[in-house]
């Protein structure tokens, strides 16, 4: 089933009026037609889903009858943010895509010092556009009822300091060590927590930003024996995370060690 976002203003007690971009997706992309059924949510921060009957079809506007609402399950009891460095070409795209699928709450595109990508204001603004759109694309089409934010390009430092908000900071780093840890580090993350999850460009990280990450609070952590690619990497950790979360409750057990 179709799913759409709406302002929380266009929502009302019996009837969602959907306007804008959508208007034409549904009219001649879709082609759709009155009677036939659609999902929608609302681009607030309320975690519900609306199931509703195409009453009208205009130029401008689409009118849809509410049927019920309930509220969602569909987001994880984590909010996670990642923090990726600049790929090259357009692997960002496909990042995004897949960070939304899994859960990721918002994506922080990151200028570190072996990025081969180098963006000017210009061109920041106008990729920054187009992967809002591909985030917006991507909680679509998997039923997220929240459109995760892709920030405007960060420098590492800028990126550090706003990954130092949240309760938990990973850092994927290929000289990192101890499987072992990294398993106790990523139990021990509880429902209701913020992760921040910091992965490199293609070059990797150096030393020296790695460092300045320890001194915001980042953990490096090892995720294997093999180097995974920078489109590969947040991905694995991602999956990781939403196959753990999916589904708990606020209760956190601890596993027998410290729980910071």
């Amino acid at each position: 089933m179709y799913h759409f976002f709406v302002e929380p203003e266009q929502i009302g007690e019996k009837e969602i009026q959907i306007r804008g971009g959508d208007v034409n997706h549904i009219r001649n992309v879709l082609r759709m037609k009155p009677g036939e059924e659609i999902t929608v949510g609302s681009r607030g921060k309320e975690d519900r889903k609306y199931r509703c009957r195409i009453d009208t079809i205009g130029e401008e506007q689409v009118t849809a009858e509410i049927m019920w609402a309930q509220e969602a399950d569909t987001e994880l009891p984590v909010r996670i943010a990642l923090f990726q460095g600049l790929p090259k070409g357009d692997k960002m795209e496909f990042i995004i895509q897949k960070a939304v699928e899994l859960g990721a709450c918002e994506i922080v595109p990151v200028a570190s010092r072996r990025a081969v990508v180098k963006l000017d204001e210009k061109k920041a603004q106008a990729k920054g556009k187009r992967w809002n759109a591909i985030a917006e694309s991507a909680a679509k089409q998997s039923g997220r009822t929240r459109i995760p934010q892709v920030r405007p390009v960060m420098s590492f430092q800028e990126a550090a300091a706003l990954g130092a908000e949240y309760d938990r900071k990973l850092i994927p780093y290929e000289r990192a060590e101890g499987m072992e840890e990294t398993r106790r580090v990523l139990d021990s993350i509880c429902p209701g927590e913020s992760v921040a999850v910091f992965i490199g460009p293609e070059g990797g990280f150096e030393e020296e930003e790695i460092a300045m990450a320890s001194r915001y609070g980042f953990v490096p952590i090892t995720l294997g024996r093999r180097i995974l690619r920078t489109e590969t990497a947040g991905m694995a950790l991602l999956s990781v995370l939403m196959f753990q979360m999916e589904g708990k409750d606020g209760t956190c057990i601890s596993k027998g060690f410290p729980v910071e």
